[in-house]
């Protein structure tokens, strides 16, 4: 989707009118600094509005996906045009300019519908509603990149009897990818989780989780049985960001991207899904061929060097994986496989009452209801998911984390709801492992 496009050209003509008058401002902008320049490149969405659209009949489903064609829609949820259903809630961000068109076609149809966020530049700027930590780096508050990769640097090195890292590759851009390895140093190998988080750049909270995770683990090892077994008896390998050139282009760009940031000659489009970019059903159900769009299942399987840099790392410990979590945003769902087919996994029984059990485990804190279920059937096939792949590879114990909210913030959740939503996911990921824990095959 070529979101974005204008805020940069935007600046390029900001620039070029200051030079002739840069004398007269030097000192001005010696003070803004690259201030100045980081903000000419930054996506902008005044006036534009999300949408809650709510198809019931064919024809409302023919007209959403009418209005994606003649329009620059982003779909939040489902994630592309080709996923809407009858039945299914339809979140859209619709651009200010194209808003009159908008209200014309709904009011022309019977569907019903809803304006979930009224002016994206505010939710945006209202996410950041927890004050400034004196530190660099908060665990509840959204950390750019340079404050996570500082982070991993002295987490990393604050206790080498319980974490350590390694590099497993480079991003397209080439910044490092740091896995964190968590448990007690053993002299033999033990059976390991791998979590990720932050597969798809936008979603913050996501993020956000694996570093309270690592915190947690770190801080209540020793008091907390649960965490103190897990980690005495497993290693968890955890990656904080996955798509790291996708994040940080949405701290510093267009907090909206969802994709890589990889680019091949002959498409202006930058990146793929990554999360359609594994071999499991590759671009069959749930993804495009086309470059521009937010779901490009890439040129081939593993064709981002992120997702080959992970899988080869799954494919290199397979024989002590034992469950793969993967966290994302938004909708509130645990699912596990199959989201490429409709079959059910060989071992779908028990994953559903493992995953009835952890959302009950996260439920018992706040409330916070999720759904569980297998991807196709719970929401909607998509074919090239990390957690189909690493199922099929033979990581019994794989789960898919929607986190909060169902719609109200989207991807924009507030600060003030990280700490909250952290603590309640910690239930469910540690009913889980204390589940993987008790039955090791």
């Amino acid at each position: 989707m070529g979101i974005g496009g204008g805020a940069a050209g935007w600046g390029y003509k900001w620039r070029r009118a200051g030079e002739s008058s840069f004398t007269d401002n030097m000192r001005v902008l010696l003070l803004l600094g690259l201030v100045a320049f980081g903000l000419a490149d930054l996506t902008r969405f005044e006036g534009e509005k999300v949408f809650r659209l709510k198809p019931v009949l064919d024809k409302h489903v023919t007209l959403i996906k009418e209005l994606a064609k003649s329009i620059e829609v982003d779909f939040w949820s489902p994630e592309s045009a080709e996923l809407v259903n009858i039945d299914i809630d339809v979140d859209i961000r619709v651009p200010a300019m194209y808003l009159d068109m908008v209200y014309t076609t709904l009011q022309q149809s019977d569907m019903e519908h809803e304006v979930l966020i009224e002016d994206l530049q505010s939710a945006v700027d209202g996410q950041m509603d927890n004050k400034p930590s004196p530190r660099a780096h908060s665990y509840t508050k959204y950390n750019n990149w340079d404050n996570i990769q500082s982070w991993i640097a002295s987490i990393s090195s604050s206790n080498s009897n319980l974490i350590s890292k390694q590099v497993i590759g480079n991003t397209y851009e080439g910044r490092p990818m740091t896995v964190l390895k968590l448990g007690k140093t053993s002299s033999s190998t033990k059976p390991a989780i791998f979590m990720d988080c932050g597969i798809h750049a936008r979603e913050w909270i996501s993020t956000a989780f694996c570093q309270w995770f690592v915190k947690e683990a770190l801080s209540t090892y020793g008091s907390d049985s649960q965490m103190t077994s897990l980690l005495d008896q497993m290693d968890v390998f955890v990656l904080p960001v996955f798509n790291i050139d996708g994040y940080d282009f949405t701290h510093k760009s267009n907090r909206m991207w969802r994709k890589t940031r990889s680019k091949r000659s002959g498409s202006s489009c930058y990146g793929a899904d990554p999360n359609r970019n594994f071999n499991a059903g590759w671009c069959t159900v749930g993804a495009s061929s086309n470059p521009c769009s937010d779901t490009f299942c890439g040129h081939q399987p593993e064709s981002e060097i992120e997702v080959k840099n992970v899988a080869d790392f799954i494919r290199r410990n397979k024989s002590i994986l034992k469950a793969y979590i993967t966290i994302h945003s938004y909708s509130q769902l645990l699912l596990f496989p199959y989201s490429y087919s409709f079959s059910l996994a060989a071992d779908h029984s028990e994953l559903l009452k493992v995953a009835d059990g952890a959302s009950a485990a996260l439920r018992s804190l706040y409330g916070t209801r999720y759904t569980s279920g297998p991807g196709a059937a719970t929401i909607y096939p998509a074919a090239g998911g990390s957690d189909d792949w690493a199922y099929d590879l033979g990581v019994k114990y794989s789960y898919t984390f929607e986190l909060r909210d169902t719609g109200r913030y989207g991807f924009l959740l507030p600060e003030s709801q990280i700490e909250p939503t952290c603590e309640e996911t910690m239930l469910a990921v540690k009913y889980i492992a204390a589940h993987v824990q008790k039955n090791l095959y």
